[in-house]
């Protein structure tokens, strides 16, 4: 939710086959025209979806290439409206986490950004992005040498096999599943039941660390996207030695340039440097500032205002994951001395309408739905112009195979809603299949997107029964699956440019358990048979595969209606230096964040 410089005498391009949040729009901050014109917008985002860089150890070996004007000192001030949900790395799958993680982990691999919209992926606490051999069946990674956690210990290949075992845990349900169904088969804990903390590990033809600085994994067909995967912050490195299981989410080791010094859940956290942090061993993060303070339950028009006065602390705070509230935006893209203290860009997102297949059984009231809601007014909520467009389909236009013309249910025509077809759909549903429970978020932006959805079911004659979720584990909730509600928002962006990290995560029927991003249920054999298919095609092949299911996932089934793509626009202070837009995670890019005075 997921979906996230590089220096290099040579490196592989790489094509992607089998495709988080990656390549989506702006880099540098230059105060761009994002919102005034979603056609070039959605061009510009198709274009960026462009082949990953796989970097040679040249590239992947640090320090990190210094930010022009960058000064050491002071603490950063992050506002952000909800709490995390999560701090274990192998729980962390969506954004917030995805944010702070790259200033507290490290993993295997790390994605590297240019600051042109190009992205390579290079050897984090690896010597490169891994070497590939036996048709990609094989992937060796080698570590670099002074790689320690918080407490002076040093990485070992022990640590890695750990975070690799310990998500099979069932403990462990928040996080991302490639790599273990990938070394594993979907049914991947079966063949780990204690996640690696007993005596029993992973075989070698799996899992194998002959010596304390190698690593190799084996699978049984070509895993192209390894390097990709590996970047991942649900696959950073967690010791063996100070893993506390459950309890480790409340109290994790840094591996990165900060650690936690302080953390309140729900409230605030404080990170101070991570002296053990070797900024030779990083090619992409910086350590300039001495720390930074999180201030939870801070909604995003507070956050708002306070950055567009820009005064005292302030001037030193970012927004995280928050972005500029809609009521506001004109106050800030209207004035030009605040508008370059933005960043934009279009994100990879596509929000759709979840309809829980579990519950909402009757194909025609998913379809009515479709037609019914109300994508102008949500967008509305989320700031008109700057905040999103109509999405016609379930692809967004920063991934790869993404039709803009593709348009089922003819939102782009009637982007209010096409009440009329709704009504008749509807005209022979039994009374009781037209009451739907609708599980909101209880941030801003989710009251909201509650008054618009509450509006727009209302006019095609659905009894819309509104369910009031904390947002810290809205996902959490809405991912379980005896969950008590019908409808609910969600979010996905490609996890890598494939359309593979869209379908397989969210549309594949080996996906349908607690915490999985399938937050439909759909579990239907003919989308099944494409996606194996697609898994093992070439990538001009498979993307003609990917289009089919798509197709028949959208028309066939409708596991979800389609209602916007999301674009970014957020406000930092006026002493934050190095802002910039990350394509990789689609906010601030927190990794060369410094302040001025």
């Amino acid at each position: 939710m997921k979906s996230f410089n590089s220096r290099r005498a040579r490196a592989i391009m790489v094509v992607v086959a089998t495709g988080s949040l990656v390549l989506t729009g702006c880099s540098e901050n230059k105060g761009g025209s994002t919102g005034k014109d979603s056609k070039k917008d959605q061009a510009e985002a198709s274009q960026q979806s462009k082949a990953v860089v796989y970097a040679d150890a040249a590239a992947s070996t640090g320090p990190a290439a210094e930010v022009p004007g960058a000064k050491p000192g002071g603490t950063v001030e992050v506002y952000q409206e909800a709490g995390l949900s999560h701090l274990d790395p192998g729980q962390i799958y969506v954004s917030d986490g995805g944010q702070v993680a790259n200033l507290l982990y490290r993993g295997l691999t790390n994605f590297s950004e240019d600051g042109k919209g190009g992205t390579s992926v290079v050897g984090d606490i690896a010597t490169d992005s891994g070497k590939s051999s036996d048709g990609g069946k094989t992937w060796t990674y080698t570590l670099k040498d002074g790689v320690k956690d918080q407490n002076g210990n040093v990485i070992t290949s022990a640590d890695i096999r750990h975070t690799i075992e310990r998500q099979y845990a069932a403990f462990i349900f928040d996080g991302p599943t490639y790599l273990q169904t990938w070394l594993s088969g979907p049914k991947y804990r079966d063949a780990l039941k204690d996640g690696g903390f007993g005596s029993k590990h992973l075989p070698a033809n799996v899992l194998d660390t002959p010596d304390p600085k190698t690593v190799v994994f084996h699978f049984d067909v070509p895993r192209p996207d390894l390097p990709q995967t590996l970047a991942m912050p649900g696959y950073s490195v967690v010791p063996a030695k100070t893993d506390t299981k459950a309890k480790y989410d409340k109290a994790p080791v840094s591996t990165g340039p900060y650690k936690i010094a302080e953390y309140k859940a729900g409230k605030a956290m404080k990170l101070v440097k991570n002296t053990n942090w070797d900024p030779k061993t990083d090619s992409v993060r910086h350590q300039y500032v001495d720390g930074w303070n999180f201030d939870f339950g801070v909604t995003e028009s507070t956050q708002t205002s306070r950055l567009i006065a820009d005064q005292g602390a302030t001037k030193n705070a970012i927004q995280l994951t928050g972005s500029v509230e809609s009521t506001q935006i004109q106050d800030v893209v209207g004035n030009a001395a605040v508008n370059k203290r933005t960043i934009k860009g279009y994100q990879p997102y596509v929000m759709s309408l979840n309809f829980n297949l579990d519950r909402v059984k009757n194909k025609a009231v998913r379809e009515a739905v479709t037609y019914g809601v109300n994508s102008k007014s949500l967008i509305a909520g989320e700031g008109g112009v700057y905040g999103g467009d109509v999405a016609p389909n379930l692809f967004a236009p920063t991934l790869p195979g993404y039709e803009p013309t593709y348009d089922p249910y003819g939102r782009l025509k009637m982007p209010q809603g096409n009440i009329a077809k709704a009504k008749e759909l509807l005209k022979d549903v039994p009374a009781a299949e037209k009451k739907l429970v609708f599980a909101y978020s209880n941030s801003e932006a989710g009251q909201k997107r509650k008054v618009a959805i509450e509006d727009a079911l209302s006019k095609i004659g659905i009894t819309v029964v509104a369910k009031e979720v904390d947002s810290a584990s809205y996902y959490e909730q809405i991912g379980k699956l005896k969950n008590p509600y019908d409808i609910y928002i969600s979010g996905w962006g490609q996890d890598w440019p494939s359309p593979a990290t869209v379908v397989t995560p969210i549309y594949d029927g080996d996906q349908v358990a607690d915490g999985a991003p399938n937050y439909s249920h759909i579990n239907d054999p003919e989308v099944q048979k494409l996606i194996k298919k697609a898994l093992t095609q070439e990538p001009t092949e498979a993307a003609a595969t990917w289009r089919e299911a798509h197709h028949y996932i959208l028309e066939k089934v409708l596991p979800g209606a389609p209602l916007w793509y999301t674009k970014q626009l957020q406000l930092y202070g006026s002493n934050i230096g190095g802002a910039r837009y990350s394509t990789e995670s689609s906010y601030i890019d927190v990794t060369r964040l410094f302040l001025k005075s």
